[in-house]
């Protein structure tokens, strides 16, 4: 799988230029994207060497400044050394300018301003890193939401996917023969969700992530006789919870991650 670099800059924390660059790389799924995020780039002197880190990687780069000096010096160095980049904020300051008649207040960061909502996301995010994979099943009892699934259904990328919305997730890795923490049967039900996946597909998952690792893909970790009797194994423990199960064989982290707050909302709504 040929690779492609991505640098990321901003003088802020760079999250808004790093999702366009992964809504557009989301297209090009023959490729991996190695990204490179480069937060509170905001003197001159310090963009000049990450640009030149760029060039040496010979990386495309995707930028948000607030601070138009900034933006024009990266503008200019990327035209004048032939750098492949992606303004992202400036066009849109620029217009809003136009419908306002107002210049930009150049104050990087001002969407994560820390208010309350920012401080409740930070510790919603340290949650799920404390909790992950049954860490500590105290947290069960203290999540909004509760993960269970067998290796390689997302669990850690969907928990901090949820996070990042504030809410606090616990989850835990379904194994054959493990003992289920009492605290899970404590759950309120409508908290927890079933992470399932196909056989096939997760055969597909488990064989990559052992290649990625240089280890030979046909272990019994990637057996597909194995994996159907985990499957099974966390759908026996699904129905004894009563939870919603969700199949994630076909699904972005958002497209479930979306099922969930909905399922959150209806549970509350009653």
């Amino acid at each position: 799988m040929s690779e492609i670099k991505v640098f990321i800059l901003s003088d802020s924390v760079g999250e808004t230029a790093h999702s366009v660059a992964e809504a557009a790389a989301a297209q090009f799924s023959e490729y991996k994207i190695n990204y490179q995020r480069f937060p509170f780039v905001r003197t001159s002197s310090l963009l000049e060497t990450v640009l030149a880190q760029a060039e040496k990687a010979g990386a495309a780069i995707f930028f948000t400044f607030v601070d138009r000096q900034l933006s024009v010096q990266a503008h200019d160095y990327c035209e004048k050394h032939q750098l492949m980049y992606y303004d992202v904020l400036t066009p849109a300051l620029d217009t809003f300018s136009q419908l306002t008649h107002v210049t930009p207040a150049n104050r990087p960061g001002t969407v994560h301003a820390l208010n309350n909502n920012y401080f409740d996301r930070i510790n919603a995010i340290e949650f799920a890193v404390t909790y992950d994979d049954g860490k500590n099943p105290s947290g069960f009892l203290e999540a909004d939401v509760v993960l269970l699934g067998v290796s390689r259904t997302s669990k850690t990328p969907l928990s901090l996917y949820l996070a990042n919305r504030n809410l606090k997730v616990a989850n835990l890795p379904l194994v054959p023969q493990a003992q289920i923490p009492d605290e899970i049967w404590k759950v309120d039900p409508k908290k927890v969700f079933g992470l399932t996946n196909d056989p096939e597909k997760l055969n597909d998952i488990r064989r990559q992530r052992m290649v990625q690792y240089g280890l030979n893909p046909d272990t019994v970790y990637s057996n597909t006789d194995k994996i159907r009797a985990e499957l099974d194994y966390a759908d026996n423990i699904f129905k004894k919870i009563g939870c919603l199960v969700i199949n994630v064989a076909n699904k972005s982290i958002e497209e479930t991650a979306t099922l969930i707050t909905e399922s959150l909302g209806s549970n509350a709504e009653n």
